[in-house]
C-alpha cells in the first residue's frame, strides 16, 4: 500500500505539471483612446493569463489584449517571450483566442482539454499570474453560485459562474480546471470583498469557439426586447392568464429587433423553445437551478431559431423568430467599443461625436437626456445618437463655451438618421449658416465661411493633426 500511494502522488504531480506547462503569461501594449477628447489617446502596459488548447492556439479575456497595439506570451517554465496576435475576439463575452507566429512556443506543450459545467460547491483550480508576478500561482476554491451577470469588460449580462478562489489582476485569461479539464475563464473579481471572483462558463467558450469555425465571428444573438416581470396577481388576472400559466410581459421591442412585428407589446411571453418562463423572468436550466430567459437565447447561434409561446388577446400563438441580429443592431447607442478609435467631426471649434457608452463611462455624466438615450431601442429613422462634445474657444464661438454633452436632433431643422449622415449634411452644405437645434428648441448657429476659414488656425492651436475621423 505504501508503495502504491507513492505512485498516486507522483501521477498526480506529473499531471499538475503537464497542466503548468499549458498556462501563458501575456504582455500586451494598448493604445487607449480618449473619449473627452477623441483626436487623443495613450499608451498603456497590462500582462494577463491564458492557457494553450487545440490548434496551437491561446484561450484568454478579450479585455488582457483589448486596443492592442503589440502582444508577447510566455510560457510557464521558460525565460523567452513570443510575439502573438489575436485571431478572434468577442468583446461582448470577453474572450480572445491568439496565434503565436513561431511555432516552436508550443514545443513540447499540451493543450487543454474542455469540460462541461461545474455542480455548485465542485471544486476548481484557478491557474495564472496575478499581480504581474512571473510565477505561475495555482488557487482552488469552490463554485458558490452560477447566474446571469454583467460583464465588466462589455457590460452586457451572461451566465457566469462565481467561485470563492482567490482571482486577481493579471489572472485575467487564466484557465479554471476541475478534473484537468476547463471548466470556465477567469474574468473578473467582486470589488470590496475577499476571495469572490468570476469565470466566463465553459458553455460561452464552447460557443464562441463554434462560432469561429467558419473563420468569422458573428457574436451572441440579442432580441431586441424590453420585458416586465408577472409576478404581481393582479397584473396576472389583466392579461387572462390561468393560474398555471407563467410568463414575463412585452412592454418594448426594437424597431431592428428580428421579432418586430412579430411580436407585439402586451404579449405575455410564456415559453421559449417549450421552456416554460417564470413570472420572476428566469427559468431552470437545471435541476432546481434558475437563471435568466436570456440564457435560451445566448445558448443559439446567430441565424438560429427560437420559438416563443405568447399569450395574446387570450389566445395561445407560437413565434417563430430567427436570431439574426447583437446587442449593436437594436441599441440606439451601442454597446462599449474596443480596437477602433471615437469618431469625431471639428468644425470652427464645434466638436461632434456620436455618443457612446465609452464616453458615458470616462465622463459620468449625470446628464438625464445622455443616460436615457442610453436605454433607448434603435429606430429606422434613427439608429444613433450625435453630441455637441465640446466648443473649443475661437473668436466665431463666443457665448457658446458652456454647451457640451449636448444632443443635436435637428440640423438646418432636418432630422438624420446617424453621424455619418449627420457629417455629410455638414461636409455638403453650401448655405450661409448651420443652425443646430435640440428638441427643446435651443438653438446654435455656425457661420459656414468663418468657420472653414478658421479651421487651420484651431487645428494648430489645440495641436489636432485631423479635423475629422469616421
Amino acid at each position: 500500500m505504501r508503495y502504491m500511494f507513492i505512485l498516486i502522488l507522483l501521477s498526480s504531480q506529473i499531471f499538475a505539471n503537464n497542466i503548468e506547462e499549458s498556462i501563458v503569461k501575456i504582455y500586451t501594449v494598448s493604445k487607449i483612446p480618449n473619449y473627452s477628447t477623441p483626436w487623443n489617446s495613450s499608451i498603456r502596459r497590462s500582462s494577463g493569463s491564458g492557457a494553450i488548447i487545440d490548434g496551437n492556439r491561446i484561450l484568454t479575456n478579450a479585455h488582457v489584449v483589448a486596443n492592442q497595439t503589440f502582444i508577447e506570451v510566455k510560457r510557464h517554465g521558460d525565460t523567452k517571450r513570443y510575439e502573438a496576435k489575436v485571431e478572434f475576439i468577442s468583446h461582448q463575452v470577453d474572450l480572445a483566442i491568439l496565434t503565436v507566429k513561431e511555432k516552436n512556443f508550443f514545443k513540447n506543450t499540451k493543450s487543454l482539454d474542455f469540460g462541461s459545467l461545474p455542480s455548485i460547491q465542485q471544486k476548481v483550480t484557478v491557474y495564472g499570474f496575478p499581480m504581474g508576478g512571473n510565477t505561475l500561482s495555482v488557487s482552488t476554491g469552490v463554485v458558490s453560485r452560477i447566474e446571469h451577470n454583467q460583464y465588466a469588460h462589455s457590460r452586457e449580462i451572461f451566465l457566469s459562474i462565481q467561485i470563492d478562489a482567490a482571482v486577481n489582476p493579471g489572472s485575467s485569461g487564466g484557465p479554471a480546471l476541475s478534473d484537468g479539464k476547463i471548466v470556465g475563464v477567469v474574468m473578473q473579481q467582486l470589488s470590496n470583498s475577499q476571495n469572490i471572483g468570476y469565470l466566463v462558463p465553459i458553455d460561452i467558450v464552447k460557443h464562441f469557439l463554434e462560432d469561429i469555425k467558419d473563420n468569422k465571428y458573428d457574436g451572441f444573438p440579442h432580441i431586441g426586447i424590453t420585458t416586465e416581470m408577472m409576478e404581481n396577481e393582479t397584473l396576472r388576472d389583466t392579461y387572462n392568464m390561468d393560474k398555471n400559466s407563467t410568463g414575463v410581459l412585452l412592454v418594448d421591442i426594437s424597431e431592428k429587433s428580428p421579432a418586430f412585428n412579430k411580436l407585439l407589446k402586451n404579449d405575455v411571453i410564456l415559453s421559449i423553445d417549450n421552456q416554460k418562463i417564470e413570472n420572476d423572468g428566469s427559468l431552470e436550466f437545471r435541476h432546481h437551478q434558475f437563471t435568466s430567459y436570456k440564457y435560451l437565447v445566448d445558448k443559439k447561434q446567430i441565424g438560429q431559431d427560437i420559438v416563443m409561446k405568447v399569450l395574446r388577446d387570450s389566445k395561445y400563438i407560437d413565434v417563430n423568430i430567427t436570431l439574426t441580429n447583437i446587442a449593436d443592431n437594436n441599441l440606439l447607442v451601442n454597446t462599449v467599443a474596443f480596437d477602433v478609435m471615437p469618431k469625431y467631426l471639428i468644425y470652427g471649434g464645434y466638436v461632434f461625436t456620436p455618443l457612446s457608452r465609452n464616453l458615458l463611462m470616462s465622463s459620468r455624466s449625470t446628464l438625464l437626456p445622455l443616460r436615457e438615450s442610453a436605454g433607448e431601442w434603435a429606430k429606422k429613422e434613427r439608429d444613433e445618437v450625435v453630441i455637441l462634445l465640446k466648443v473649443l474657444a475661437s473668436k466665431i464661438s463666443r457665448g457658446d463655451y458652456n454647451f457640451s454633452l449636448w444632443i443635436i436632433d435637428k440640423i438646418n431643422n432636418k432630422k438624420f438618421k446617424n453621424f455619418k449622415e449627420f457629417w455629410q449634411i455638414i461636409k455638403n452644405f453650401d448655405g450661409e449658416y448651420i443652425i443646430l437645434e435640440n428638441n427643446d428648441g435651443t438653438k446654435i448657429a455656425i457661420d459656414r465661411k468663418k468657420a472653414l476659414n478658421i479651421e487651420k488656425d484651431i487645428l494648430k492651436k489645440y495641436s489636432i493633426k485631423s479635423s475629422e475621423r469616421l
